[in-house]
């Protein structure tokens, strides 16, 4: 058996291999997958807006289709109003509603009115009211049948369903001390109460219209946060006794008034038992009405039915609400159609949807299959996301999600089903997110990493390319035109001499040189190839596009002249007042350019990325040559042709470097536009080809008599240029005394690099 000690390294070590396999961002997008789990399962405002505003989409899109069923409204409208009389009418005037409907065949009727007070236009109050009317009139109306009284036989001779409404106060409100009497009912299953909602007291009707109604349903209908009424319940608790909502209420009155059941499980209420049939409902007893759009053929006008206008036959085994739509009464509720509606409408359309089966379902298992759905997305997105590819991951996603809200839809138009899409899709979204932030942090590091790694090296555009992609990680090259700069300490031993006792010094001077070259190269877009002791390779147009790359090669090179001179002058005035020796940095320069091969040449373990080919050593080549000549920097033809027009150059010899068979016109690089622009370059340039001219063709007195002109001018410029002359001085004598003979080129032969 393992130690105690043993086990717990065993605990710890599979502890630390499960957090790196995980990784701290899958780990977090774990956390934030419970935490919205938890937003689901408290079910906030904003939870419900975003999820109703989806079911409200759907119904929008497909309304329930209008079709005829046996359900009628007897309206108090505007037109009713208008024909009989100010709101409210005497009851009288319900009675006869009533009577006739009954006598047309209306099979039940439920009003939307509750009728809460005694009538004020009743004859014996209108007499009490009036105490200024005749005494026999007043006798006569005092004997007159009282309107409630009325209307409570009207409602004995049918099947009436009164309407009772919940007065508007919190829970927490005192239990009513009226006596509620119970409704038969059973359950089905664990005790229902917990979940309906529930009332604390009622406003009911007057006691005898009561006792000669055939039943009693509750008409609240309770909007949602947003005051869109979406919901209506089919039981409701008041007080701790069970009322049925006005709709199903009348529903069970007009198929023989049977008990009804309340089917539960543990998940809350699952349906309604009512006249023989399942009503599937949500957890809290409430329903979904599926609506269609308001209808005039739903509705009959009080003012018909009263006038007798009203086709006979109309409610002929119709069930039969009453209430009003007239605009003043003001019984109208959002819908989720986007409309409002009268209220009296959404309880016939509930009618509807029971008679039809069309209710739509909200399950009590609908939140729990909606976070399985959630929490399988997610995990999905969380496992697969460092792993693959972003773009493919984040459009696969889409259309999983999309697929998601299609078959919550499918569910809606096919079943009628009511499954959240929104808080699985919104939760599967942020976790994308998350993921793809995380990604894109992680991706940022690793680029900064290579940045770090090879920043002190290469050019930033190319561990810019390298840090955007791996591919260029990957041994290889290609061919294309670049220009080459080489550039080298003349005299370099000499300098790291003096240094003998301060080698920290000489450390200090090639890193503050070699910035300043780096700092030339760089900004004008190049890439240095590597450092050589004192020396430098660089090369334009490679990694990336760069369309003047010949002008970009020059213009680092003057700029390189030009610090080191000033870093020159710096140092010679700091050796002046500390006593010591001076050594002057002369650096020579060599720029050349043609087609390479460039790429990460190397191997798989170690690589760079470099150039080769011709051009790269005749760039060198041309860097070495620059000692004999004098000049600092010295061009090669090939972008001497690029750059014509543009920088100040002058023709310097035509040569064959060591290792070529080739010779090549070379051109010492003086300056940029504005020296090639400067008073005399043009008389310099047309007085240094009359004497290369006469030259080449042998003539030496012609030679050396134009180069006593062109040699003060061309000194004037650059002062470096003084071995060039001298050694031109000292080939001509040579030759005079022996001839090079009629074949001579004119080309000259170096013998060292």
């Amino acid at each position: 058996m393992l130690r105690k000690s043993n086990r717990r390294i065993l605990v710890f070590g599979m502890y630390r291999w499960f957090l790196r396999w995980i990784g701290w961002a899958r780990l977090v997008a774990v956390l934030l997958v419970a935490f919205a789990v938890g937003v689901r399962i408290q079910d906030s405002i904003p939870v419900q807006m975003v999820r109703n505003g989806a079911f409200d989409l759907y119904q929008r899109i497909s309304p329930r289709p209008l079709q005829p069923f046996p359900v009628a409204i007897l309206d108090v409208d505007d037109r009713s109003i208008a024909e009989i009389g100010q709101w409210p009418w005497p009851r009288t005037r319900f009675a006869e509603l009533v009577d006739k409907a009954t006598a047309d065949g209306a099979v039940a009727i439920g009003f939307d009115i509750v009728f809460a007070e005694p009538d004020r236009l009743t004859p014996a109050r209108v007499a009490a009211d009036n105490p200024a009317l005749p005494a026999p009139l007043a006798e006569a109306l005092a004997e007159l049948p009282d309107n409630d009284a009325v209307l409570a036989r009207a409602f004995a001779g049918s099947r009436v369903v009164v309407g009772q409404t919940s007065i508007r106060s919190s829970l927490s409100a005192p239990v009513s001390s009226r006596d509620l009497p119970d409704v038969a009912y059973a359950t089905l299953g664990p005790d229902p109460t917990p979940y309906l909602m529930s009332f604390p007291e009622l406003i009911e009707n007057l006691p005898e219209l009561e006792a000669a109604a055939a039943g009693r349903g509750v008409f609240n209908v309770r909007p949602d946060h947003d005051g869109v009424y979406r919901r209506a319940p089919m039981v409701v608790q008041v007080a701790g006794h069970l009322r049925m909502g006005l709709s199903p209420e009348l529903l069970r009155v007009a198929t023989g008034g049977a008990p009804f059941a309340i089917r539960t499980n543990d998940a809350g209420i699952d349906g309604v038992v009512l006249a023989g049939r399942l009503v599937p409902t949500s957890e809290d007893g409430t329903v979904h009405p599926y609506l269609t759009p308001s209808t005039p053929e739903r509705f009959v006008s009080a003012a018909d039915v009263i006038s007798g206008r009203m086709p006979p036959g109309r409610l002929a085994g119709h069930l039969v609400l009453v209430g009003t739509s007239a605009i003043g009464l003001e019984d109208y509720r959002a819908t989720p159609l986007g409309v409002q509606m009268a209220g009296v409408e959404i309880h016939a359309q509930m009618l509807e949807n029971m008679l039809s089966e069309t209710l739509l379902v909200r399950p009590n298992y609908a939140i729990g299959a909606e976070i399985i759905a959630m929490l399988v997305m997610c995990f999905l997105i969380v496992v697969l996301s460092p792993v693959s590819n972003a773009k493919l991951l984040i459009t696969s996603a889409l259309l999983f999600l999309a697929s998601f809200a299609l078959f919550s839809y499918g569910l809606f138009a096919k079943y009628r089903l009511l499954i959240d899409p929104s808080f699985p899709v919104l939760s599967s979204l942020a976790t994308i997110m998350y993921m793809a932030t995380t990604n894109y942090l992680r991706e940022e590091r690793r680029r900064m990493r290579i940045r770090a790694a090879f920043g002190q090296y290469v050019s930033k555009d190319l561990v810019a390319e390298l840090s955007d992609s791996e591919e260029g990680l990957k041994l290889g090259g290609e061919n294309r035109e670049i220009t080459l700069l080489f550039s080298d300490v003349r005299g370099f031993t000499a300098i790291a001499e003096s240094f003998r006792d301060d080698p920290g010094g000489l450390t200090r001077l090639m890193n503050r040189f070699l910035n300043l070259l780096s700092f030339a190269i760089l900004d004008e877009k190049g890439t240095i190839d590597k450092f050589m002791g004192d020396a430098v390779m660089a090369f334009w147009n490679a990694p990336l596009d760069h369309p003047d790359h010949c002008a970009a090669a020059c213009r680092a090179a003057l700029r390189m002249k030009a610090d080191v001179d000033r870093l020159n002058k710096e140092r010679r005035l700091i050796a002046e007042q500390e006593k010591r020796v001076f050594r002057l940095i002369d650096i020579g320069i060599g720029i050349n350019t043609g087609v390479c091969t460039v790429g990460n040449m190397g191997s798989d373990m170690r690589f760079d990325y470099t150039a080769m080919g011709d051009p790269v050593n005749l760039a060198s080549r041309l860097e070495g040559q620059s000692r004999h000549y004098g000049t600092a920097i010295i061009v090669g033809s090939s972008t001497e042709a690029a750059v014509r027009g543009k920088f100040a150059m002058l023709e310097l010899d035509l040569i064959r470097v060591k290792g070529k068979a080739q010779p090549e016109r070379v051109f010492a690089l003086l300056g940029d536009a504005r020296a090639l622009a400067s008073a005399g370059f043009g008389s310099l340039l047309r007085l240094n080809v009359e004497m290369l001219e006469a030259y080449r063709a042998q003539r030496w007195d012609e030679a050396e008599t134009v180069m006593a002109e062109l040699e003060p001018l061309a000194l004037r410029l650059d002062a470096a240029l003084k071995p060039h002359f001298a050694a031109l001085r000292e080939s001509m004598a040579r030759y005079r005394e022996t001839p090079p003979g009629p074949d001579w080129d004119g080309v000259y032969d170096a013998t060292s690099k």
